[in-house]
């Protein structure tokens, strides 16, 4: 048995080595850990060749239709940047105030929670660090700012792909009968609550982090003969109010719309509302704060790149100066109305999703839908099959709506070709790393499905039920770390729910315990994994001339993520083991 668990593991603990212990890149690592996943299949699952490769072209699938959505995000925000929108929207936050906290709380939270919503996969800390070191941040605390406070967005990043792309898909492929049969609900429907119950976690707990984000830069980044957190404190008010009113939008359409928008609408909602108070005077510090004179700075909190420099503002030209903010935001408006109407009209959300809208062709490797739908079902004859709504998904939405603001901005035909190609560009290492880092995951979670497997169990649910016998009732405390483990291997909030979300959905079964509740905790994990996820540190890093020290960033990062875990898991244990005798109607579950 143990040798049987540790062959299961072996993937896992070879991603583990390769990018955390020898740092390697994920592009470099992941094929290595698929290859390391077909090698346990075939011999200690025995798996056949076939299977293991339908299960792959099943991973590869997937990853396809993330890369669309990412790409539609990275359309959208480089358009409004060759545009001169995006430093609109920026200038508009930053002229709002002097005082170094504020700027924290309206770009370093609402707009890179925006900026997650919209676009995510590592974007928010590379845009926004540099835009705080162009307002005179030291880098260290730009970074640190940025990737603590767009933590509570990332279940719902890229217009929600952590969710669909992250839970629904591989819990579809993998557990649908049980979700259907027992759970008396679709897996779409089933999702959307995982995405509900993360939202409460996350509503609850990170509703403090503008706060957190204040505290940390004023503390490690203050004059150090007066290290406090006074400062942060006299800003309270401010930070706990952008909080609450970034979180109940943002709970409030998790729960009654879809995945696609907690973290648009509660940055956009919030956000204006936080805006308006503080010009209308409310919230304003009696004094301004700012960090010491540049020359008592120590050397590594400034890299290659000095604050307000011409590298970073660059130079004079298309800077959305005459634009006006609801302009500048108007793409973002197109994208989530079309959102909506395409979610919540049911004739719209019924054809989007009509798998019979398309030709069908039978070929010996197995049978394709062309269409609003690309599907290929009987994969190499395996019985496995996958399928890319590309119109359904967000990239359609997004990319649509970069289309409209071209004749919006007035974009001449550079700027288009200078935004799609630079997207594209961004896509190359994703592209590797996503493909075969989800590659390896559907040949673990496929394992136990192929025909004369060794075992009834795939790789991962054998590692779930391990991990449950092991840690016993106790299991809820953890659920959130391991999802934290998950992305802060791969990067990613989405690559670890599709990971885990197996996983934790087969523990929560094997304990009892409601699964909703559970899958909805390794949402919040791989959310807050990105604040250690070492392709995550690097990105930022490098925006503002800073690579080498992802040590440091880490080991303060370490104080939000503990902080973190700790309440969300105190959180779950609460919501399965107390919540549902006092509240059974709101906490009966599946």
């Amino acid at each position: 048995m143990v040798m049987d668990v540790l062959a299961a593991a072996l993937p896992l603990l070879v991603v583990a080595v390769l990018l955390v212990g020898l740092l390697w890149p994920a592009a470099r690592a992941m094929p290595i850990a698929w290859a390391v996943a077909l090698v346990v299949g075939f011999v200690w699952w025995n798996n056949s060749p076939a299977h293991l490769a339908g299960a792959s072209i099943v991973g590869v699938m997937t990853a396809l239709e993330i890369l669309w959505i990412v790409f539609g995000a990275l359309v959208l925000l480089y358009t409004l940047m060759q545009a001169g929108a995006f430093d609109r929207i920026n200038r508009g936050f930053a002229a709002v105030s002097d005082d170094r906290r504020v700027q924290i709380v309206l770009l370093a939270f609402f707009l890179a929670t925006f900026i997650e919503g919209a676009a995510g996969f590592g974007t928010p800390a590379a845009v926004v660090a540099p835009l705080l070191l162009a307002l005179g941040f030291p880098a260290l605390a730009a970074v640190i700012a940025a990737l603590i406070g767009h933590i509570i967005a990332v279940t719902y990043g890229a217009v929600g792909t952590p969710i669909i792309v992250g839970i629904r898909q591989p819990l579809g492929l993998s557990y649908e009968d049980r979700i259907v049969n027992e759970g008396g609900m679709t897996v779409a429907e089933y999702a959307n609550e995982v995405a509900a119950w993360a939202a409460t976690y996350h509503a609850l707990v990170g509703f403090v982090m503008p706060l957190f984000a204040v505290g940390m830069v004023v503390y490690f980044f203050g004059p150090r003969e007066e290290r406090s957190i006074r400062p942060a404190l006299e800003v309270a008010p401010l930070c706990l109010f952008a909080g609450i009113a970034f979180a109940v939008p943002y709970w409030i359409s998790a729960w009654f719309l879809t995945a696609e928008f907690p973290s648009l609408i509660g940055a956009m909602v919030g956000g204006a509302i936080t805006v308006a108070l503080l010009r209308a005077g409310y919230f304003v510090p009696e004094e301004t704060w700012d960090f010491p004179p540049r020359e008592e700075w120590p050397d590594h909190w400034v890299g290659t790149i000095e604050p307000e420099s011409d590298e970073i503002n660059g130079p004079d030209g298309n800077d959305g100066t005459s634009m006006s903010l609801l302009k500048a935001w108007s793409p973002y408006v197109v994208l989530v109305a079309l959102l909506v109407i395409t979610r919540v009209w049911e004739p719209i959300t019924a054809f989007l999703s009509d798998p019979n809208v398309g030709v069908d062709v039978v070929t010996p490797v197995g049978e394709f839908t062309l269409g609003i739908i690309l599907a290929w079902n009987d994969i190499l004859g395996q019985g496995l099959g996958s399928e890319i709504a590309w119109v359904n998904v967000p990239g359609f939405w997004l990319v649509l709506s970069a289309l409209v603001a071209i004749p919006l901005f007035g974009m001449t035909g550079r700027q288009v070709r200078d935004a799609w190609v630079e997207a594209g560009e961004k896509l190359v290492s994703p592209f590797i790393a996503l493909v075969f880092v989800i590659a390896m995951v559907q040949v673990m979670l496929l394992s136990g499905d192929a025909p004369g497997a060794s075992f009834d169990r795939s790789m991962i649910e054998l590692l779930a039920v391990t991990t449950a016998n092991v840690v016993g009732p106790a299991y809820p405390f953890i659920a959130a770390l391991i999802g934290g483990l998950g992305a802060a291997m791969a990067g990613s909030n989405t690559v670890s729910n599709i990971t885990f979300g197996g996983f934790q959905f087969t523990a929560a079964h094997e304990l009892g315990l409601p699964s909703q509740i559970m899958v909805g905790t390794q949402a919040v994990g791989g959310a807050v994994g990105n604040l250690v996820a070492i392709h995550n540190v690097v990105a930022a890093l490098a925006t503002v001339g800073l690579v080498g020290q992802e040590g440091r960033v880490i080991r303060l990062n370490l104080i939000p993520l503990l902080y973190y875990a700790a309440l969300v898991g105190l959180l779950a244990m609460l919501f399965v083991y107390v919540m549902p005798d006092v509240l059974p109607a709101v906490f009966d579950v599946y």
